[in-house]
């Protein structure tokens, strides 16, 4: 098999199975979804934050370097931006950009 050929059929193949994983809830829960799924829809997404932030905090030394101080700017930036603004991309886009120029051009 040619190599554009294959790389074409690869790509063909894994945008199928995407599409049919993200197709595949509303295909099994035509009516209503059990109540399980409802919960874990509920706190699904504040475990995996809260996961982020440690895996964001894991490597951070507070004796040496900058202390974790740039880190700890950065959640607290992204902390009241979503409060003030209730927009997770500000928040996200925000907080990265002043971490990276904390980390770049201050310490």
């Amino acid at each position: 098999m040619t190599e554009p050929l294959h790389s074409l059929l690869l790509i063909a193949v894994i945008a199928s199975v995407t599409a049919a994983i993200r197709f595949m809830p509303f295909a099994v829960f035509r009516k209503e979804a059990p109540s399980i799924v409802i919960y874990l829809g509920k706190v699904l997404p504040y475990a995996i934050m809260g996961m982020l932030l440690v895996y964001c905090f894991k490597n951070v030394s507070l004796f040496t370097g900058a202390h974790g101080i740039p880190e700890f700017i950065a959640v607290a930036f992204a902390i009241l931006m979503h409060k003030w603004k209730h927009s997770t991309i500000i928040s996200l886009v925000g907080s990265t950009a002043i971490y990276m120029t904390l980390v770049q051009l201050v310490f």
